[in-house]
């Protein structure tokens, strides 16, 4: 009799009509519209009858809430720190054959705007909201304590995803993530400016402005994972994320095919570090030997032959700060190759993983249907490898020039795990093609003009000649509103919403001579410009590879106006001649300003990078003991132990089997910079990675069995920060090695974390694998900063 109920039961919640039985009822769809200007959407009214019993009663299913019919899939890709004339689509000599494909599907967009600077771009292309206004003036690890400089994402500023979601989506986001201030990146959170907390169902990648390729620190919504394999075995966070991507869309269409999704797919390609195997770099050899003067002048032939830009641009000036190839020694000239040959190698790879997931689209029961946002770039090319380029860029982001000499002796570790690579300012300038400047300089086009291509088989007919209207970040989260048919909200989760302030340029997918935006402001770096009806004033401020230069003297400067309508590239200056038109549009920065919260001004790099940050929240800011237990692991470099330019003593009370016992105690940073305590074969050693110059202190004897303490008394001397420090290694009070240092590092040890009983992500030595994890017992480490 009870199996006999059961199998009835289990008919029943399968669908399955049992003679007798009471059918599956739904409420019908709801004739009109809801109000989805106020969200969430409460539950439709209840349909059916309610009586005093089950028998004289109707039960009717409410239905949740549902996207407007015909809402489109939604797939926004965005790459990071790519040049306006770096891919084959858009003029540039690396080939992108996916984008080439897409484009010829859908439209090409060549007055296209983001922010000049990557978390600010991200801001204002996720919330429609110019990137002061949401708190992301500039970047987390830049962060003051002003509202609009503290890249706390308000709640008053909901972004698409939310939106999204609300109105019956399926929303993920894949890859980058640099709108979560890296202080509430712990398990403490708090986890509401997460992507899982900012309106995305599901969340993969990692919290921060680049990520190791090799050993990404990876988040799985708010868990920490560890890649499935290693980067001998052949793991790419490129492809990781790819491969991620496709499975979740194809999942969901297969329970839910009617459900729309939008999927925000942002890889940290092309950001550096450039990691590639050799595979990929070598087909680029020599690819490149004609240097960055000539670079330019095919790339700029290219563009005006294939309508890129219009007739008559010109081809901007080399600045002085770029030397011309020819005056280059041959030393300079294979460096330099060689560093932008492994770029392209990256950047053919990284388009052969979109290509993947622009092919599994296809796939799709509603394929046409799907709406591509390609946006080719969150600013333009980075100069940030400074003048030589670099095969550490946290050396060169902690006031650090590597030698020519030093590269070239290293360049077997181009691409690989080793190795954090960039190329020279030369290259980003060329990767600017036509224009002046590069990423993070929001004065100029070479900082804030990027590619875009849109494709939506059903709605969108291919059109050759690239759409000229002036757009912004700002204007992509409306668009996809009209797209779907769907309101910006007035509330969200009973918050009043600040007005978007971007515009729809829907109207542009059939309309070539649609106009775009009127006006738009940029400022980054205290780099600021103002667009109105066609005309541009611009003033240059800050030296994007210079992080110690902070001018000042802001009425200093030297403003620069251009007529866009007749100079695509700004390449002719007309402040002289226009004075009066000059001054017209430097009232009209300051009143965007004003508007839009860009005050106060701030130049100052080092500064504000070295700068306090606010502790993890619920943790005391006045300590200077730190308390960790094991598994305490990933946590972001602001919210971890003040390490860097202090005196500190660290002390591990541990349990071990004598030489049996290996493992990391602590680790605090990776291949670049850090720190670690551990064990090999029983024998404690401190190792401290100085931009890949080791100090290392190691005991003559294994721990002993059971119980013991390891403690490193780090004594600072410095009285400027990155000063030398004197560092002892004890085993149960007693003394077991000494070392004394010169330099130590005075900024950050770049983009990993501090973690207490294994090394997640990348290793600090080369000595073990990661994660390495500790096998005996950790009862607790202690660092106490003096």
């Amino acid at each position: 009799m009870f199996i006999r109920v059961m199998l009835v039961a289990w008919l029943t919640m399968a669908g399955t009509i049992i003679p007798g039985s009471q059918s599956l009822v739904l409420a019908e769809e709801s004739k009109g519209e809801p109000d989805r200007t106020k969200l969430p959407l409460p539950l439709p009214p209840f349909e059916g009858k309610i009586g005093k019993t089950y028998k004289e009663s109707e039960a009717v299913w409410q239905r949740p809430v549902a996207a407007p019919k015909g809402a489109p899939n939604v797939i926004v890709i965005l790459l990071d720190d790519v040049g306006f004339g770096q891919t084959s689509t858009f003029g540039g000599l690396i080939p992108t054959p996916n984008l080439d494909k897409l484009a010829a599907q859908g439209l090409k967009y060549n007055r296209f705007h983001t922010t000049a600077i990557c978390g600010p771009s991200r801001a204002a292309l996720l919330t429609g909201r110019n990137h002061h206004e949401c708190g992301n003036g500039f970047l987390m690890e830049w962060a003051t304590g002003f509202p609009n400089y503290s890249t706390m994402l308000p709640k008053s500023t909901a972004t698409i995803g939310e939106i999204l979601k609300d109105n019956g989506y399926a929303t993920w986001w894949f890859g980058k993530n640099h709108n979560t201030p890296d202080w509430e990146t712990t398990i403490a959170g708090p986890f509401d400016r997460w992507p899982t907390g900012m309106g995305f169902d599901y969340f993969y990648g990692f919290n921060a402005g680049e990520t190791h390729q090799y050993y990404p620190v990876i988040f799985e919504n708010t868990t920490p994972v560890e890649p499935d394999k290693s980067p001998e075995e052949g793991y790419h966070f490129m492809t990781d994320m790819t491969d991620k991507a496709i499975a979740r869309m194809k999942f969901s269409k297969s329970v839910a095919p009617d459900k729309p999704f939008f999927m925000y797919f942002a890889p940290g390609a092309m950001h550096a570090p450039h990691h590639v195997t050799a595979q990929w770099r070598e087909q680029f050899k020599d690819k490149f030997d004609m240097g960055w003067d000539e670079y330019r002048e095919i790339v700029f032939k290219n563009q005006l032959e294939q309508g890129i830009v219009p007739p008559g641009t010109k081809l901007t000036e080399r600045p002085d700060w770029v030397p011309t190839w020819d005056s280059l020694t041959q030393d300079q000239k294979d460096v330099y190759s060689a560093l932008f040959e492994n770029f392209a190698g990256y950047f053919a790879f990284t388009d052969q993983e979109v290509g993947r997931l622009l092919d599994a689209v296809k796939e799709l029961p509603d394929a046409e249907n799907t709406m591509v946002i390609y946006i080719v770039g969150d600013n333009g090319a980075s100069s940030e490898g400074g003048p030589d380029g670099t095969l550490n860029e946290i050396t060169n982001l902690n006031g650090i020039t590597p030698t020519i000499d030093d590269i070239k002796k290293n360049l077997d570790k181009l691409g690989g795990p080793e190795s954090e690579p960039h190329y020279p300012v030369g290259w980003a300038w060329a990767g600017n093609t036509p224009f002046q400047w590069v990423k993070q300089v929001a004065s100029h086009l070479g900082g804030t003009r990027n590619p875009m291509v849109i494709s939506w088989p059903a709605k969108i007919e291919h059109d050759p000649k690239p759409r000229d209207a002036f757009l912004h970040l700002v204007d992509v989260v409306p668009t996809i509103l009209e797209a779907s048919n769907l309101p910006m909200p007035t509330t969200v989760n009973g918050i009043e919403q600040k007005p978007l302030a971007g515009k729809s340029f829907f109207a542009s997918f059939t309309d070539p001579n649609f106009e775009g935006r009127p006006q738009q402001y940029f400022e980054v770096f205290s780099n600021r410009s103002m667009y109105a009806d066609g005309w541009k004033a611009n003033a240059q401020h800050t030296i994007p590879w210079r992080q110690d230069f902070a001018p000042g003297n802001w009425e200093n400067d030297q403003w620069e106006l251009y007529n866009l309508n007749e100079d695509f590239s700004e390449a002719n200056n007309l402040a002289s001649s226009m004075p009066d038109k000059l001054a017209e549009l430097k009232k009209l920065f300051d009143k965007a300003a004003q508007e839009h919260d860009v005050y106060p001004l701030d130049d100052r790099g080092t500064g504000r990078l070295s700068s306090p940050k606010p502790p993890v929240p619920g943790s005391d800011p006045n300590t200077s003991t730190y308390t960790y237990f094991a598994g305490a692991t990933r946590i972001a470099e602001p919210a971890a132990p003040p390490m860097k330019n202090n005196a500190w003593t660290l002390t591990a009370k541990v349990k071990t089997q004598g030489d049996d016992t290996e493992g990391v105690i602590m680790a605090f940073g990776g291949v670049a910079a850090g720190m670690v305590v551990y064990v090999d074969q029983g024998i404690p050693v401190f190792d401290y990675n100085y931009f890949e110059d080791h100090t290392i202190l190691k005991g003559s004897r294994p721990l002993p069995s059971g119980e013991a303490t390891v403690e490193v008394d780090f004594n600072y001397q410095g009285k400027q920060p990155g000063g030398p420090a004197d560092i002892t290694l004890k085993v149960n009070g007693e003394k077991v090695a000494e070392a004394k240092m010169e330099k130590t590092v005075a900024g950050r040890f770049g983009i990993d974390t501090f973690g207490i009983g294994e090394d997640t992500g990348q290793p600090v030595t080369s000595a073990y694998q990661p994660p390495f994890k500790f096998t005996g017992e950790i009862e607790k480490v202690v660092v106490e900063i003096k």
